[in-house]
């Protein structure tokens, strides 16, 4: 695992209280998995030690606007996500409301966000990175290799990973910065997703590794 920060950045997918936060929209189907990762406090870790050694820092959001509530047709997932108002805001300019709010970031998190250095890319719409410039923003900077954590595991996660390999990238999950709904019908997410890292990733990694490589690097 050769990461340098001249060429390895981190890439967290949807930091958002509708995922990741009790008071959040989801918390009944991700709450045990982000509870017993600990996801929260390992994101946290990785944010504070990429920014005490100076990696890159993307964030790749998720944002529904009311136009995007005319859709025609959306899968299981999407159709929940707009029936319940997922990740809503008022459009694309508007920040009214947006504090505090399920499309906001989580509060222990914004310090590192809302840094100058982190780079906030364009809202994904459905669950990979095709439909946003974070591949973009990488290639600019010259990076070849992530570090990748965030939510959902099954979903925007996986839906990135496989858009980042196929673009050409050496990935890394990291295994408990992330967590995945459970279903009673369609079963744990987490676990299924875990199944396809193993296959897809160059490495399914804990956040000790991270942080232990991140600080050694000089």
């Amino acid at each position: 695992m050769d990461w340098n920060r001249s060429h390895t950045a981190v890439v967290f997918i949807d930091p958002q209280n509708d995922v990741l936060s009790p008071t959040g929209i989801n918390w009944a189907a991700t709450g045990d998995s982000v509870t017993e990762n600990g996801t929260v406090e390992h994101m946290l870790a990785i944010f504070e030690a990429a920014q005490a050694n100076s990696f890159g820092m993307f964030i790749s959001p998720h944002y529904f606007y009311p136009t995007d509530h005319r859709w025609l047709f959306n899968g299981a997932l999407e159709a929940d996500e707009l029936r319940t108002g997922t990740f809503d805001r008022p459009g694309a300019l508007n920040l009214d409301g947006l504090t505090g709010s399920g499309a906001d970031w989580l509060e222990e998190f914004k310090p590192y966000i809302d840094h100058p250095d982190t780079v906030v890319v364009s809202p994904h719409k459905v669950f990979g990175s095709q439909t946003n410039d974070l591949v973009l923003q990488l290639r600019k900077r010259r990076i070849n290799k992530v570090l990748l954590g965030g939510m959902l595991a099954n979903m925007c996660v996986e839906s990135h990973l496989r858009d980042l390999l196929e673009q050409g990238f050496e990935v890394y999950v990291v295994r408990d910065a992330i967590a995945g709904p459970r279903h009673p019908e369609w079963g744990d997410g987490y676990a299924a997703a875990l199944i396809n890292y193993a296959y897809l990733a160059h490495g399914v990694i804990s956040t000790a590794d991270v942080v232990a490589a991140m600080n050694s690097t000089t």
